[in-house]
């Protein structure tokens, strides 16, 4: 028996980029390694990240389980397990390997992964903006005067000191909003998941649907613009 065949993975969990083997054109419908000639298949394009590591796209996920699969399916793919095979085959394993990687990385960050299911929910991934969060328009302006003077100011007057001290505040202002919004994203996570878990599929249930990424992309536009204000910040009175 081949080794490929004893890592425990059910085979049938992942969409193949064909459905016949490439080798010897035998029907594939979602194994990973050919029933008749034991060649790899290449995992389809269009499987999202959530199916490819065999989980719901719920925003509150388990991340020990999520480990497990990914090295699961690590040992299936990993190239060396293929430097002695065809250049067909080598290919192939190194694209499963690509996907799989991406989809790990991808969905271990909670943020990433809230940003992926907004992509694949309503492509609202793209909207997210990079202009300043409302609430902190005239705030930001402010404070981008206010690092303006300091990068000009001579760093050993007193005058300097009292803008560094302003900034170092305002980096607590900002990351203690930064907090906020993350807690308010984690509360929409668990909405969202109880949403999926209901599985309904009535007009109420769109409604609250498009309501909470509606919310989630509000959210994370304003996280990402603040985040960058405080990296800017950091790196200038670093």
């Amino acid at each position: 028996m081949d080794h490929h065949r004893t890592h425990g993975t059910n085979p049938r969990e992942l969409q193949m980029a064909r459905s016949m083997c490439w080798h010897c054109q035998s029907e594939v419908a979602g194994e990973y390694f050919c029933e008749r000639c034991v060649k790899v298949q290449p995992v389809s394009k269009d499987v999202d990240y959530f199916t490819c590591l065999g989980l719901p796209r719920r925003l509150t996920i388990d991340l020990p389980q999520l480990e497990t699969k990914f090295y699961e399916l690590s040992r299936a793919f990993h190239p060396d397990f293929f430097q002695g095979k065809s250049a067909e085959e080598q290919t192939i394993s190194l694209g499963n390997s690509a996907m799989l990687n991406s989809a790990y990385r991808t969905l271990r960050d909670p943020i990433q992964r809230a940003e992926y299911l907004l992509d694949l929910e309503a492509g609202a991934v793209k909207e997210i903006r990079t202009s300043p969060p409302a609430d902190l328009f005239e705030e930001i302006l402010e404070l981008q005067d206010t690092l303006d003077e300091y990068r000009a100011a001579d760093r050993s007057s007193a005058a300097t000191s009292a803008l560094r001290t302003k900034l170092q505040a305002e980096r607590v202002t900002l990351e203690r909003r930064q907090q906020d919004m993350e807690t308010n994203l984690q509360q929409l996570f668990t909405n969202w998941d109880a949403l999926q878990d209901r599985g309904e599929a009535t007009d109420r249930a769109r409604a609250e649907r498009d309501r909470i990424l509606k919310q989630m992309r509000e959210i994370l536009s304003n996280r990402t613009y603040v985040k960058n204000i405080i990296n800017d910040l950091v790196a200038t009175i670093a």
